[in-house]
């Protein structure tokens, strides 16, 4: 396996530059709603909030995979920590680049928003077949699987 190094990053919406949200919501766009097939509004007016949190990953280095090399600086996940009523965090858009699965970028990316969470309650709306991944996150199913989206959900907290 090729040596990389992988850089957390932490903004709100006024500490992003236009790039680098750009970069941010390519990914999300690429994902949820080219690969997956999801049309909807991915601007939901959320990620300006003063609470809002994005946290990403960029690469130094190459990872092994199909496709064109990785380039210094690409992103290589993300997801966003929402501040909801009652001081509840939600954890949104989690998503990892096509080409960087597989290499545990999730549960980095997941343990650093964690840490940020601290002893907070903390929820999120888990795709069904990413309910495993999140349990081993400490979080549990607080209610019935549904679909959104045409994909199944099941809603789920951590809390301390």
């Amino acid at each position: 396996m090729a040596p990389q190094t992988v850089d957390v990053h932490i903004a709100t919406f006024t500490e992003l530059d236009a790039r680098t949200f750009h970069d941010l919501l390519r990914l999300r766009l690429d994902v949820f709603v080219v690969e997956q097939r999801c049309p909807y509004p991915e601007l939901d007016g959320r990620d300006v909030e003063p609470g809002t949190r994005h946290l990403w990953l960029t690469r130094r280095g190459a990872l092994p995979h199909d496709g064109a090399p990785p380039r210094d600086g690409d992103v290589l996940a993300y997801l966003r920590l929402l501040a909801d009523p009652g001081g509840v965090t939600r954890i949104g858009r989690v998503v990892v680049a096509p080409a960087a699965r597989g290499g545990g970028l999730a549960g980095r990316l997941m343990t650093e928003a964690l840490r940020l969470v601290g002893d907070r309650p903390c929820v999120l709306e888990a795709q069904a077949h990413l309910a495993g991944f999140y349990a081993g996150h400490g979080f549990t199913a607080t209610g019935p699987q549904y679909v959104e989206d045409g994909i199944p959900h099941l809603p789920m907290r951590r809390q301390h």
